[in-house]
C-alpha cells in the first residue's frame, strides 16, 4: 500500500502558490509533515496520505478505541449525544423548516435519526463499519463512500452538515462548491471544524491535539469564510465556540462519566467554553468554531 499521494504545489483551499513547511507531527505510527499558505493561511497534510492508507484508519478499531488513532462510538452515548443533536436541529429548524437534510460523515446514524422529526434524512459515510449500521437505519438514503463518488443530484437538498468532517478531506475548496450544487436556493450548509488562528491553536502549535492522522485540512474563520463565499454562498454566519450552547454540551459530557466525582469535569467545560465567547474579529481565544453558509 502506498501510503503518501504526490506532493502537492498549489494551495487546495485558494490555489495559492506560496507554501512552506510549518509542522511534523511525529506522535503517531507514521509521522505527517504540514504545510501553511502564505496567501490564505490554510493549513494542510503535504503530501498527504493515500486514500487506501486513509481508508485504513476507520474500522472497528478506530471506534472501539483500540486503535492509536480513535474516535468515540456515538452509539455507546446516543441518550447524551441527543442534546447537542437536538439543540443544533432545533437552531437548522429556525432557519429551514423542512426538507431533505444531507448529513456527510454520518457515521452510525444517530444524528440523521434525530433530524427526522423535521427532514427527511440522507448522510454519507466513508467507513463501511459504521456507514453499514447507518444504511440498515436509513435504507437507500446513506452513501458509504467518499464524498467525491456520492449519487445524490443537484439542488436536492435544503440542509447540509459536515460536524467535525471538512478537515478530513483533501479537496476542501471542491467540496464545499460542490456543496453549494447540492443545495437548493434557501438551503443552508453547517460546517464545524476547528479555527486555527484561535489563541488555543496558536500556543499550542505543533502539539495542538487537532494534528491527528486523519486530519488533512486546518482552516481559519477568516479563510474558510471567504473559500463559502468563493464557492457560492451568498452569507456565512460564524457561531463561536458552538452555535447549540453550553448545557447541551454539558449533558452530553454526562456520557463519558463514570461516577457523580465525574460532575468537575463540568467546570472545565464551563470555563473552556466562556474563554470560546472572547473573540473579535479574526481573534479567538479557543479554536473552536461552528459556520452556517447561506445559499440565497
Amino acid at each position: 500500500m502506498d501510503i503518501f499521494d504526490k506532493h502537492i504545489d498549489a494551495c487546495p483551499l485558494c490555489a495559492g502558490l506560496q507554501l512552506s513547511a510549518l509542522y511534523k507531527i511525529s506522535r503517531f505510527e507514521q509521522e505527517f509533515s504540514l504545510f501553511r499558505c502564505s496567501s490564505c493561511g490554510f493549513i494542510f497534510m503535504n503530501p498527504s496520505f493515500s486514500d487506501a492508507y486513509i481508508n485504513s484508519f476507520y474500522g472497528r478499531d478506530y471506534y472501539e478505541g483500540t486503535a492509536s488513532y480513535s474516535y468515540v462510538d456515538e452509539r455507546r452515548i446516543k441518550k447524551y449525544a441527543r442534546y447537542v443533536w437536538d439543540k443544533r436541529i432545533e437552531k437548522l429548524h429556525g432557519y429551514v423548516s423542512g426538507g431533505n437534510l444531507l448529513d456527510v460523515g454520518a457515521s452510525f446514524g444517530g444524528f440523521m435519526e434525530r433530524a427526522a422529526k423535521y427532514y427527511t434524512p440522507y448522510g454519507i459515510e466513508m467507513s463501511s463499519y459504521s456507514g453499514e449500521k447507518a444504511a440498515e437505519l436509513f435504507r437507500g438514503n446513506v452513501h458509504i463512500g467518499n464524498f467525491s463518488s456520492h449519487p445524490f443530484k443537484h439542488d436536492f437538498f435544503s440542509v447540509i452538515t459536515m460536524i467535525e468532517l471538512l478537515e478530513h478531506l483533501k479537496n476542501p475548496a471542491w467540496a464545499l462548491e460542490e456543496s453549494c450544487r447540492l443545495l437548493k436556493k434557501g438551503g443552508i450548509l453547517v460546517v464545524q471544524t476547528a479555527n486555527m488562528d484561535g489563541l488555543q491553536a496558536k500556543i499550542k502549535k505543533d502539539s495542538y491535539g487537532y494534528f491527528l492522522p486523519g486530519h488533512l485540512s486546518y482552516f481559519s474563520k477568516k479563510n474558510l469564510t471567504a473559500a463559502l463565499l468563493r464557492s457560492g454562498f451568498d452569507k456565512v454566519k460564524a457561531y463561536i465556540p458552538v452555535d447549540f450552547g453550553l448545557l447541551p454540551k454539558l449533558k452530553k459530557s454526562r456520557g463519558s462519566f463514570n461516577s457523580v466525582l465525574d460532575y468537575r469535569h463540568w467546570l472545565r467545560i464551563s470555563a473552556y467554553h466562556a474563554l470560546g465567547l472572547l473573540h473579535f474579529g479574526n481573534f479567538c481565544a479557543t479554536s473552536s468554531m461552528v459556520l452556517y453558509a447561506f445559499k440565497i
